[in-house]
């Protein structure tokens, strides 16, 4: 099974981001997951570190693993879900600064772990 990640950046309307919030985390999330092939999700608020000078346009990031072999398929269904009870949408969205990447690994996961085991028995 093919694995792939989906980058959603996005911002509440403001004054809306108890509504966006809570709606994103207890409505959306769940709707998504239930989409076949889309296996996991998590949310991120951006961090009040941040490198370099650009300020980041966004301040939500949402990263769903999608696991399939045809990831244009999962996609289309889930934009056919959008808007019907199969995925109630917000008015606590801001629809014209959302941004979204699809992402496919070129390497394996490599963790703390394993670099630590190879360079003990590297030396």
């Amino acid at each position: 099974m093919a694995k792939h990640t989906f980058l959603v950046l996005t911002n509440p309307v403001e004054g809306k981001e108890n509504e966006y919030n809570d709606w994103y985390t207890n409505q959306h999330v769940p709707d998504v997951v239930s989409v076949p092939g889309i296996v996991a999700a998590q949310r991120f608020r951006l961090s009040d570190f941040q490198m370099g000078d650009a300020p980041s346009p966004w301040k939500y990031l949402a990263i769903y693993e999608i696991d399939t072999n045809d990831v244009k398929a999962t996609f289309e269904d889930m934009q056919s879900r959008i808007g019907t009870d199969k995925m109630i949408m917000t008015d606590a969205l801001d629809m014209k600064n959302l941004s979204t990447f699809m992402y496919s690994p070129i390497t394996e996961m490599i963790t703390t772990e394993q670099v630590a085991r190879q360079r003990r028995k590297a030396s």
